[in-house]
């Protein structure tokens, strides 16, 4: 009873819109959360269980990344097949009960089989809720309304930092409360989740359920006529066959751009920098508390900056950040890359990937998500995502997986040299190949993308 009563308030609400993206968009804040929380627990556990570099990176510190790699790879079938609701239920109950096993777990195995559990709910996140709110957002507030979701991992990773540093000292085993945490969060997105609608487009185009979609698409745009949206969207949707796939010529373009832009993302450093910043900041010669302190502060700079990417998103557009984040990266990277050959100490480094940090929150941090859920048709929008956030996290896992073994074997100048070369990389990409998406309905993005 209390549900419907809250779906009809919500439904009836002029911020309706706002407040679903921002439910949604919690699926991030726990992507957010799972992802950098481990960083505060990553020392104690190879104290813990001592199985050598490799192990603890591929194991216990990667675990959670491949299950990201499969959540990603198999998470657009259940949000074509069955919606993007029940696929953003789902998520939330494998984060919760990733969080209380792998707080609980008392060997690596059963720690890392959790912690793949809650990888899936991660990489199947970054292909639902985007989709999701997407598809209930205009056009003219599409960027802002999805760059909410990584408003939230931002806000999730600030929280996980926050969180690792008040509970350093707690109990007997801090690590076990660090990871344990993420319940709290888990088990109230699982219940605000059934206060969202399903998808009007995947409901009209997948469902062929017309009446369902009505007063969702009268809250999306009240100004428009309802019958007009629904043209619109079904002629979309018989103009491209039902039996396309994404590997077919036509689509090679933005399977392109979904594969560079996922690839330059994970080839900033930014999943390695964030799983392994306390180890980076003792490295560059802050103690363990401060080096937790500065966490803190990456995470904070993470969230403002990543707030105004947001706000200049529709404005600015997706290749003007794009630029700016380039720029950014390389120079935050090359000056981070020069403290470490020059073993500079102090607060040079922090001071550094603090640039760092804040050219990937206005550039590719509030873009990658937005992008790459609008330059797939409708019908195809649920494959193509998977398979631009499955590249993300293949290299999400690889990376952080190996930088234990390279920070031994290279140094971290030499890696933090090769971070930013790669995003010369990205700056060609950007300039050459990336097109603007900015204000495009997704009915209309075949003549920007497909057609290039």
């Amino acid at each position: 009873m209390l549900i419907r009563q809250a779906k009809t308030l919500f439904m009836s609400s002029k911020s309706s819109l706002f407040l679903w993206s921002i439910i949604a968009a919690l699926a991030g804040f726990l992507f957010g959360f799972d992802t950098v929380v481990i960083s505060g627990a990553e020392k104690a556990l190879q104290e813990l269980w001592p199985r050598g570099e490799v192990f603890h990176g591929w194991v216990i510190m990667s675990s959670a990344l491949w299950g990201t790699v499969v959540g990603a790879l198999f998470g657009g079938i259940p949000t074509d097949k069955y919606g993007r609701k029940p696929t953003l239920i789902i998520i939330g109950v494998l984060y919760l009960v990733s969080a209380i096993g792998s707080g609980l777990a008392t060997d690596p195995w059963m720690f890392a089989i959790y912690r793949f559990i809650g990888g899936l709910g991660v990489g199947a996140s970054t292909i639902a809720a985007p989709i999701f709110i997407s598809e209930i957002a205009p056009a003219k507030d599409r960027g802002k309304l999805v760059a909410l979701y990584q408003f939230n991992i931002v806000f999730g990773i600030l929280m996980a930092f926050v969180s690792n540093y008040l509970l350093k000292d707690f109990g007997s085993e801090p690590w076990r409360w660090m990871i344990g945490m993420e319940a709290f969060p888990a088990f109230i997105y699982c219940l605000l989740i059934f206060l969202i609608p399903e998808s009007p487009r995947w409901l009209i185009t997948i469902k062929d359920n017309v009446e369902k979609a009505i007063p969702t698409l009268k809250v999306m745009d009240p100004n428009t006529d309802v019958q007009v949206q629904i043209a619109n969207i079904k002629a979309d949707h018989v103009k491209d066959e039902i039996n396309e796939n994404i590997w077919m010529p036509r689509y090679r373009y933005p399977l392109i751009l979904a594969f560079l832009i996922s690839f330059f993302n994970q080839f900033s450093g930014i999943n390695a920098f964030l799983y392994y910043a306390p180890r980076i900041f003792e490295i560059a010669g802050l103690q363990q508390s401060s080096a937790l302190l500065s966490s803190i502060g990456i995470g904070i700079v993470n969230l403002i900056f990543t707030y105004i990417g947001m706000m200049m998103i529709d404005k600015f557009g997706r290749r003007q950040l794009m630029f700016i984040g380039s720029i950014g990266y390389i120079i935050s990277l090359s000056l981070v890359s020069m403290a470490f050959f020059l073993e500079l100490k102090g607060m040079a480094v922090p001071i550094f990937l603090f640039m760092f940090i804040a050219s990937h929150a206005i550039g590719q941090g509030a873009i990658i998500w937005v992008f790459i859920s609008e330059i797939f048709p409708n019908h195809l929008r649920g494959q193509g995502t998977s398979f631009g956030t499955s590249v993300h996290w293949v290299f999400a896992a690889l990376i952080p997986a190996m930088v234990p073994w390279l920070f031994k074997v290279i140094g971290p100048a030499t890696v933090f040299a090769v971070f930013a070369l790669m995003m010369v990389g990205q700056l060609i990409f950007t300039w050459k190949m990336m097109p603007e998406t900015k204000g495009v309905a997704l009915e209309d993005m075949g003549d920007t993308i497909i057609l290039h």
